[in-house]
């Protein structure tokens, strides 16, 4: 049981790392976005430096990496190995996903803030729960045009979701899965909302990058 959990956990962190805004920079640019705009390996960052298209595949290709490690978990016999069951399972792989996003070891350690895998885990474990969020995020974005504080808000959100077991039950584990990704997603978060309060954020845009 402990070798298959550590295997769900290393698939988990494994998925989660593979840099995918890095690779599709050198494929289709030539360049390490590392060295472009604020250096993060995330997909607002891959929009704003290099181009609309390689700034969504970014996005859905985080999504999915989060995604399918707990999709694979909680529907195999790997999910039963997890005290707790599946859902624990799908829980753990999802947070090891989730940190080898910001801590790839295929990029040096460097990654991005983790909204993108995150979504990605939601939408596996709490479906109705990642739609509330995600139209938090959209309505803030629109209304700001700030990609930070849609990201915040709408991790606030996915948590108070959970809190109320508005999911379908309320639940010690829910619970505190809500309450860690609002944690995460803010604590990564610490230096935009430093710029927020500041009024130096960059607002988002459709236009395309000088």
């Amino acid at each position: 049981m402990i070798g298959s959990i550590l295997a769900a956990l290393a698939i988990g962190y494994a998925c989660g790392s593979v840099p995918s805004g890095l690779w599709l920079g050198r494929a289709f640019r030539g360049v390490d976005v590392r060295t472009l705009g604020s250096g993060n390996l995330g997909a607002t960052n891959v929009f704003r430096s290099l181009g609309r298209g390689l700034g969504v595949a970014t996005l859905l290709l985080d999504m999915l990496k989060g995604a399918l490690p707990v999709v694979l978990v909680t529907r195999s016999g790997f999910g039963a190995a997890f005290p707790g069951g599946a859902i624990a399972g799908g829980i753990a792989v999802g947070i090891a996903a989730i940190l080898g996003h910001m801590f790839t070891f295929l990029a040096g350690f460097r990654g991005g803030k983790g909204v993108a895998t995150t979504a990605g885990v939601v939408l596996a474990l709490y479906p109705a729960a990642f739609a509330i969020a995600a139209l938090v995020f959209v309505l803030t974005v629109a209304g700001s045009r700030y990609i930070s504080l849609g990201s915040i808000l709408a991790a606030v959100a996915f948590a108070v979701v959970l809190g109320s077991g508005a999911q379908g039950g309320r639940s010690m584990l829910g619970t505190g899965f809500g309450a860690l990704v609002a944690v995460l997603v803010i604590a990564r978060h610490h230096q935009n909302i430093r710029r927020l309060i500041r009024g130096e954020e960059q607002r988002f845009s459709w236009s395309r990058p000088r």
